[in-house]
């Protein structure tokens, strides 16, 4: 930050009740947004949209495995990943940070936040003093620290809290491990206050807290959750570390869009009460690529949305809402100041119908395979994300009924090179019925798509493909041939055109449009089945036609003037079809 002046040097301190800034109370009014799933280029826009609406403080979400990909490897450069530049953007549109950075985060995002090569390690256990678990978070405490470490208050940057773990209460009860999480974050030289983040129930607030830190409700909306965060501790103040007006979504269900009215209640009673709040939050964004997590709840696997609209104030494209207005409206009526004028909206397209034409497919681009007497999971290969082709010769029995021990989280099945069917996790399914057929030796091929990774509660240790074995009417199929396609982005624009011309379930379909000008659009994906879009490169996520999510996200920056590529993985699809451009999400 250079040096800093006296004038401009401010300090941020916990009293018993209050939060203080410059030693008077201060009330936080925060807005989170995860840089992670923000165009680099719209993040000041986003920032400034939440200014806007009456807040003063910036809540972000730091994903740890979105830094360090491969392990030991940290990235806080490319794309949307420097932390420090976002940060530095709050403070010079005025605002305040507060920073989660985990380990784990939970956050709908893959895994919580947590790197997935921590799955290579078959008895690995998280969130707790498992040694192995701890060396890693702590090369990741340190490599962030070293980032942050200058955007502190303390040094005349604008991060005032930082937050130890999130929501462990809910989790487990290792006390040890939370106060170790903050004594690494002190020893690499954080110095701001700490916060935890639980819900409002003594059990979690007992589990979940670390002495000396403020205390964060998820959420706080009545006298009685903050009565049980001073009951917790009567030395720190409590506030509302995640108020919510939207929520998430999963694949197949309805959107969730719960009405105004709610947060609205909840935002006016914190105001009226001068308590302290985040609103989680306040703008999503995008599950772009594989980082969308899933849910374990009652009805088993719940894979997220591509979009992480959230139904929130501002919406995924950027722009204001109904919520955004009624909010805008409530926070400004305490305020003497007019609040900013609202950022003027970033244009948006419509492009016509684009033709896709079956171009090749993933049977004619197989990489080397590796030899297994019994499949592994993704992890066992050393692959975190994407697809897998399990393949082998039937011996013994040939037809029946195929199970599929733990399969995550979504197959299709082929005989002899023709299409079964599928196989899907969300569902509960497992098993599925084989022909007989008149091939002396038949081959079965399983194309096992890897969902995201469980995010919350007890199933988080989620590796993916096949996590035990394949059986035939019982009989376990051994000696396979494993073929791992992660799916990344040079791998996909390299893609040779088909030399069969044959089309088969797994078909790239491929195509091209040219624009004049260029602005943020939705690609409507409703002619297609199930799988992934590339844009000039850029992974846009998943789309499934179960939806609710029928159209996904692509920002200006990732389009050009002049000829534009798109190509999509199908998973079902075998005839050309068209996609379009939209304005809106639906």
């Amino acid at each position: 930050m250079g040096s800093v002046n006296a004038q401009s040097k401010h300090t941020f301190a916990l009293s018993k009740k209050d939060f203080l800034l410059d030693s008077k109370p201060y009330q936080i009014i925060s807005g989170e947004m995860h840089p992670a799933r923000i165009p680099k280029e719209y993040w000041r826009h986003r920032i400034q949209m939440a200014k806007a609406m009456g807040c003063n403080t910036i809540a972000a979400y730091v994903f740890w495995n979105y830094h360090e990909q491969e392990e030991g490897k940290f990235d806080f450069t490319s794309e949307n990943r420097d932390i420090v530049a976002f940060i530095k953007m709050v403070q010079e549109e005025g605002m305040w940070v507060m920073l989660r950075p985990g380990p784990y985060v939970c956050a709908e995002w893959e895994f919580g936040g947590l790197p997935p090569y921590l799955l290579r390690i078959p008895d690995i256990k998280v969130r707790c003093m498992d040694p192995r678990y701890i060396a890693a978070t702590e090369r990741y405490i340190k490599a962030l620290s070293e980032e942050v470490k200058p955007l502190q208050i303390t040094n005349g940057g604008p991060i005032v809290m930082v937050q130890v773990e999130n929501e462990y209460g809910s989790f487990g009860n290792d006390r040890e491990y939370m106060l170790k999480v903050k004594d690494m974050w002190v020893q690499n030289g954080i110095n701001v206050p700490f916060y935890t983040a639980d819900g409002p129930v003594s059990a979690l607030l007992e589990a979940g807290s670390v002495p000396g830190a403020a205390i964060g409700l998820d959420s706080g909306s009545s006298e009685g959750d903050f009565a049980a965060a001073e009951k917790q501790n009567p030395d720190v103040p409590s506030f509302s570390s995640e108020s919510y007006p939207g929520w998430l979504t999963h694949w197949g269900e309805k959107w969730a869009r719960p009405d105004k009215a709610g947060i609205v209640k909840e935002v006016k009673f914190l105001m009226d009460t001068k308590r302290s709040f985040n609103l989680y939050v306040i703008h999503g964004g995008t599950n772009f690529g594989f980082t969308a997590g899933a849910n374990s709840g009652g009805k088993g696997y719940e894979p997220d949305l591509t979009s992480y609209d959230y139904d929130a104030p501002i919406n995924e494209q950027g722009d204001t809402t109904a919520k955004y207005n009624a909010l805008r409206d409530l926070i400004g009526s305490y305020s003497k100041k007019k609040l900013p004028a609202i950022p003027k909206a970033i244009p948006t397209i419509t492009i016509p119908d684009i033709p896709l034409k079956p171009f090749t497919s993933v049977w004619e681009n197989l990489p080397a395979a590796v030899k297994s007497v019994q499949p592994k999971t993704f992890e066992a290969y050393g692959q975190d994300y994407g697809y897998m082709v399990y393949k082998t010769v039937l011996v013994g029995h040939k037809s029946g009924k195929l199970d599929i021990l733990e399969l995550h989280d979504y197959a299709t099945v082929f005989l002899n090179g023709k299409y079964v069917g599928k196989i899907d996790r969300r569902l509960g399914e497992h098993s599925i019925e084989l022909p007989k057929s008149d091939v002396k030796d038949p081959v079965l091929e399983i194309f096992v798509e890897g969902m995201g990774r469980i995010n919350f509660a007890q199933a988080l240790i989620d590796r993916k493909g096949i996590t035990d074995r394949v059986t035939l009417n019982g009989m376990t199929l051994m000696n396979w041939e494993v073929y791992g396609l992660p799916m990344k982005s040079d791998f996909v624009q390299n893609l040779p055109a088909s030399k069969t011309g044959q089309v088969k379930e797994g078909e790239f379909f491929k195509g091209t449009f040219t624009l004049t000008t260029t602005g943020d659009t939705y690609l409507d994906m409703t002619n297609f089945k199930k799988g992934m879009v590339w844009v000039n490169g850029h992974n846009l996520g998943r789309y499934w036609e179960i939806g609710p999510q029928k159209r996904l996200y692509c920002p200006a920056p990732w389009l050009k003037k002049g000829e534009n590529v798109i190509v999509v993985l199908d998973q079902h699809q075998l005839e050309a079809a068209t996609i379009r451009g939209e304005k809106k999400l639906d």
